[in-house]
């Protein structure tokens, strides 16, 4: 090995572990950032009136697929069983019998 070459062989101490379980990811949440803070400059009147529910309100009324798939997304989450417990399911069964 001449003097010009250096062999590392060390790692960092995190090297190939990547994000902690649990741990969002920065891009996705700069995103995410970005895109609300957009929605509430553009607001209801794309000046900012009413800010991020003028927005909502807009794109409910202007543009009702985009809206359909954006609380597409968020209702999923909001679901929730008495008290906010566990969800309970029947199946019901009618026969013209």
């Amino acid at each position: 090995m001449t003097s010009k070459q250096v062999k590392f062989t060390a790692k960092p101490p995190a090297a190939g572990r990547g994000r902690a379980k649990g741990t969002p990811n920065k891009t996705t949440a700069l995103l995410k950032d970005a895109i609300i803070k957009a929605a509430e400059a553009a607001g209801a009147d794309k000046q900012g009136k009413d800010g991020l529910v003028g927005y909502c309100t807009f794109l409910a009324t202007e543009e009702p697929k985009a809206f359909a798939a954006l609380l597409g997304k968020v209702l999923p989450l909001q679901i929730a069983g008495e008290g906010g417990g566990a969800l309970r399911v029947e199946v019901v069964r009618f026969s013209d019998e």
